[in-house]
């Protein structure tokens, strides 16, 4: 008998589906918008539609699933596989995903993680972080965080949430609030998502910007926007881009001093800057380095697929 495994890759803006067989092979994927709004129980009743909605379309049996790994951008008590809190889907939180989801799927066995771990493991095993002994994935899109390999297993830490590194405070009490719902962290000023809220609100204090024409408003800017008006020199996109830069390479260097690995693997939506910011963030991290160690700054491998690979990791590692 075949068998399967999901693997779900949850984010701010979508939720990705893969379907591997045994050999590891991703032979289906599937991509759903993930709704903000959603209460936890609606939100994975509606992950739960969508695998029956793959099994079914594939001809696959429950008996065939091996397992359900699930990313989740969230703080995740691992062995419990209860999520504490979204950052970006802030009404998930408190929830028994783990249990929840086994109960509606029949038993069948299903890990929940980290995002940031997942991504680690996919490009640790299969992409870029390959004949490393330590590593550290950076995703850096509508958040920001770590996934930590040492001696080549993830570390999770006393409750599961090692790597919430966005989140550590780098200005307290100051500047915008962040999911996280602390002022002054790191992801608050220059992940994907936060970078946008300065923007509007520097035009909301009349900052002139062509991102608003370019955008069509001042609340339907994305990350997008602020590139095109990059390329074009817009003051207020080289602003948001030097800003980024700072806070994202004050970030890198911190991770290194704190654990002296050195390969950063980046990933995530803001790759799509290119090197409009990543040699802005070398630069920030190199002029604070005083060692001349050599330290990898990588680029993932894997593409939009990390996720789902990494998610299903989860189970093939059981």
């Amino acid at each position: 008998m075949r068998l399967y495994t999901i693997g779900i890759d949850v984010g701010g803006t979508k939720t990705a589906y893969g379907l591997f067989d045994q050999d590891k092979n991703l032979i289906k994927k599937i991509k759903t918008p993930s709704d903000k709004t959603q209460t936890s129980e609606t939100f994975f009743d509606g992950i739960c539609g969508t695998i029956h909605h793959v099994l079914a379309a594939e001809g696959i049996s429950r008996s065939q699933l091996r397992g359900i790994g699930v990313g989740m951008p969230s703080y995740v008590l691992f062995d419990e596989g209860k999520i504490i809190k979204t950052a970006n889907l802030t009404n998930i939180r408190n929830f028994p995903a783990r249990s929840y989801m086994m109960e509606q799927m029949g038993n069948i066995p299903v890990v929940i993680d980290n995002d940031a771990n997942t991504g680690a493991l996919a490009e640790f095993r299969h992409g870029a972080g390959r004949g490393f002994k330590h590593m550290l994935y950076c995703p850096v899109s509508t958040g920001i965080s770590t996934g930590i390999m040492i001696n080549g297993q993830l570390f999770r830490g006393s409750y599961g949430w090692a790597g919430e590194s966005g989140h550590m405070i780098a200005a307290p009490g100051l500047g915008i609030e962040c999911g996280c719902e602390n002022k002054g962290c790191l992801m608050s000023y220059c992940s994907g998502s936060m970078i946008i809220k300065h923007v509007q609100q520097k035009i909301a204090d009349g900052g002139p910007t062509l991102m608003t024409q370019l955008a069509g408003g001042a609340d339907q800017i994305t990350t997008v926007h602020i590139l095109e008006a990059y390329d074009q020199s817009d003051a207020m996109a080289l602003w948001a881009v030097d800003q980024m830069a700072l806070y994202l390479g004050a970030w890198v260097y911190n991770q290194y001093v704190l654990l002296n690995i050195n390969c950063f693997v980046f990933g995530g939506g803001l790759l799509h800057f290119g090197d409009r910011l990543f040699k802005k963030i070398r630069h920030v991290f190199d002029a604070y380095n005083q060692d001349d160690m050599p330290v990898y700054f990588k680029t993932a491998e894997l593409g939009e697929d990390f996720g789902m690979i990494g998610a299903a990791e989860l189970i093939m590692e059981q």
